[in-house]
């Protein structure tokens, strides 16, 4: 029995926030930078403007064309090969990406079954032995090992082992295999 892992998408493997940077700036006016949300999120930082983040985030396009993060392919195709890998994101907090997320899914992960696409809300329901996540409040939620991924606003978070890239995590799971 292989062990198996369930990865998030936004900000794990896709680019999410430099998307949302960008159209949020266009947006309001404003020019903020990443390094402007060390610790904090947009939507705490800057409520005045959560409806303008929200329409963003609801435009059924929007979560089909970000980029992946380096080296995110290969080495969930070379998990793939020792793991059971699953993708676990929080769609149920975006309800219009579904088609976007998975296409985008498809087109960058094709030797992933479909049928291991996991769109949820709380992923405390998600039941693998890993979960890779840059939200802390879903690894605490999850009953399994959690493992953080680095993002500019989870800085202050601890209790959970921190990869800083994929090459982190090919480390982590694959140095002996």
């Amino acid at each position: 029995m292989r062990e198996s892992i369930a990865i998030d998408m936004d900000e794990v493997l896709a680019d999410t926030l430099k998307k949302v940077i960008f159209q949020f700036n266009e947006a309001t006016g404003l020019s903020i930078a990443e390094q402007d949300l060390y610790d904090k999120k947009l939507r705490t930082e800057y409520p005045e403007h959560v409806d303008a983040l929200n329409n963003l985030l609801l435009d059924k396009s929007f979560f089909r064309d970000l980029e992946v993060f380096p080296d995110a392919v290969r080495v969930v195709e070379r998990l793939n090969e020792h793991y059971d890998v699953f993708i676990a994101t929080a769609a149920m907090d975006v309800p219009t990406s579904f088609d976007a997320k998975y296409a985008w899914l498809r087109e960058h992960f094709p030797f992933l079954d479909p049928q291991h696409f996991i769109f949820c809300g709380y992923k405390g329901i998600v039941a693998t032995d890993y979960l890779i996540d840059d939200n802390p409040r879903q690894l605490k939620a999850f009953k399994g090992t959690g493992i953080l991924y680095n993002a500019i606003h989870n800085q202050s978070v601890e209790g959970y082992t921190r990869v800083n890239s994929w090459k982190d995590i090919e480390q982590y799971f694959l140095a002996d295999k």
